[in-house]
């Protein structure tokens, strides 16, 4: 047989209907999903807008921090500056011109009445003395000279010797001469008083607590050292601290409590954790017009010489409270056209601007004497903006943070410088406080 050569067999081209089916399916598939697609995203467009209307609605409602007013305190704690003087205290001046011989007292150093402190030398003061005294012997043998002559003279009084007229004259004269005496016996005691004050001494006992002069300084009569200074001052300060007068300029609020059983108790910085009491002397029983404060006057035992006049102090006085009037934090006050107000909350938790009539400020409490019930809803820290009638919402407050000082009933609390504080048991001193 004979080998027939075959060609291989060639493929078919694809035929028109196949091209057309199949180009047809992709494009529907495609247009499906971009439809799904579509829809999907218009509602969760949708669904976002919804909830963000939601939300800035949500969030156009202001939220509040509501409190309670809470009872006044039993006790309030006022803490105030206070200045230590003496007891007495003198600035001694010279009473001569001269020069300062020699002083015997420095600072610090305890007199008693008397002591000698200087010495001054003033020659014009002794020779005015010695010439007082020359005059007074003087004086004193004319006198006598005529005391005779009168004694005489009345002796011959109605005999044809002397007249009544010589008798009178010769009287007359010997009682100018005793006036004479006299005088020149005063102008000696006045200068030996001069001569006196060349000594300086100690009014009273106590501490000298300064000394401006030095020996060989020039002294004026009544002026002091003039030659160191170029003014006048004393010589010497002498200061009776027996006792010390503590005072302290109290604000007119608490002028009331003021009266005499009060008691305070100090700290001085040269003293840390030392702590002494004082006891209600006197007021000035006025207020000043400069400071709204009255002048309030301690006393306090100084047997150890411990407290030093001029010091400063830190007084803290215990003055009752009253309970029964309703406080509230100085944040929830609202100041506008209709006078202080303060924002309240009724049961649907919409604000209602209560009028108030305020009593003392306590520190960072303020007493709230009509306007408010105990158990008032306050916003406190509330805004400016707030009407009457808004809708708001309460939130919690963070712990620590913008907590008002207005405490749960029965607890203390603490606002500033005003403390509540328990009532105490009785009269004993405070540990650690020296009496």
């Amino acid at each position: 047989m004979t080998a027939q050569h075959r060609e291989p067999p060639v493929p078919a081209a694809p035929g028109p209907n196949r091209r057309k089916r199949v180009g047809g399916a992709v494009p529907a598939g495609v247009v499906i999903v971009a439809v799904v697609l579509a829809a999907f995203g218009i509602w969760t467009r949708t669904d976002h807008v919804d909830a963000l209307s939601r939300e800035a609605e949500d969030a156009a409602i202001p939220r509040v921090q509501v409190i309670e007013p809470g009872p006044g305190p039993k006790q309030r704690s006022l803490v105030l500056p206070g200045n230590l003087n003496a007891w007495y205290q003198a600035p001694i001046y010279a009473q001569v011109a001269g020069y300062v011989k020699m002083w015997y007292k420095d600072f610090g150093a305890p007199v008693k009445a008397g002591d000698l402190l200087a010495v001054i030398d003033s020659p014009t003061v002794d020779a005015q003395l010695a010439q007082a005294k020359a005059n007074l012997e003087v004086a004193e043998t004319q006198y006598k000279l005529a005391d005779v002559t009168a004694r005489r003279y009345q002796a011959l009084s109605g005999t044809q010797a002397v007249s009544q007229q010589d008798v009178d004259v010769q009287t007359a004269a010997a009682a100018a001469r005793k006036a004479q005496v006299d005088a020149a016996t005063h102008e000696v005691a006045r200068w030996e008083a001069q001569h006196a004050f060349e000594r300086v001494v100690a009014p009273f006992d106590g501490v000298v607590t300064s000394r401006s002069t030095d020996v060989g300084d020039y002294v004026n009569a009544g002026g002091g050292d003039l030659n160191r200074q170029g003014s006048a001052s004393e010589l010497f300060s002498v200061a009776d601290i027996h006792a010390i007068r503590l005072f302290v300029s109290v604000p007119q609020d608490y002028s009331d409590v003021l009266k005499p059983g009060l008691t305070a108790t100090f700290t001085l910085p040269q003293n840390p954790g030392e702590t002494f009491k004082a006891t209600y002397l006197t007021t000035a029983n006025a207020v000043s017009t400069q400071t709204r404060t009255v002048t309030v006057e301690f006393v306090v035992q100084n047997p150890n010489h411990e407290l030093w006049p001029g010091s400063f102090a830190s007084v803290k006085m215990v003055v009752p409270g009253d309970p029964r009037i309703l406080v509230v934090p100085e944040q929830a006050l609202l100041f506008r056209s209709q006078g202080m107000q303060v924002a309240l909350l009724d049961a649907q938790d919409r604000v209602h601007l209560q009028n108030v009539t305020l009593g003392l400020n306590l520190g960072k409490t303020v007493q709230v004497l009509a306007g408010l019930k105990p158990n008032d809803r306050i916003i406190n820290n509330p805004s400016l903006g707030l009407l009457e009638g808004q809708q708001v919402k309460t939130v919690q407050a963070v712990a620590g943070y913008n907590d008002g000082p207005v405490a749960p009933r029965g607890q203390p609390a603490r606002a500033g410088n005003q403390t509540v504080e328990p009532a105490p048991g009785g009269d004993e001193p405070e540990a650690g406080v020296k009496q």
